[in-house]
């Protein structure tokens, strides 16, 4: 079993920034990737990004491309996720997931097998 832990979210102005940190731990993780995902109230949960644990491929959803930036600490099994620019829109429940296989779908929430409790990002105007 593997355990995912998001932390950083909180209260930000637009334009402001925020740095969202996920831990994995558990078992030894040897999954392929892990990614980020957001949902706000009354909407479907969406792909923000995400990177492979042992390449430098990353991707981004089209309305965050240039503003936020995904990282990983392999020593540390942690990801994160460097949110610049911040607009209101982009406030949401923040959720990091782990996928054990390599899939072409890295965007679509059922190619995850581990997710973690979620972290409030609020953005005002």
């Amino acid at each position: 079993q593997v355990q995912l832990v998001e932390s950083g979210g909180g209260l930000v102005q637009a334009g402001g920034s925020l740095r969202l940190s996920c831990a994995a731990s558990g078992r030894t993780f040897s999954g392929d990737a892990m990614g980020w995902f957001r949902q706000a109230p009354g909407k479907e949960r969406e792909f923000v990004a995400s990177i492979s644990w042992s390449s430098p491929r990353t991707y981004y959803a089209d309305s965050v491309k240039g503003r936020f930036a995904i990282s990983r600490d392999n020593a540390k099994n942690t990801v994160y996720l460097q949110m610049n620019s911040l607009k209101p829109e982009d406030t949401a429940v923040y959720y990091c997931a782990a996928r054990l296989r390599y899939t072409d779908n890295y965007y679509d929430t059922n190619s995850y097998n581990y997710w973690g409790q979620g972290t409030q990002v609020t953005v005002s105007s």
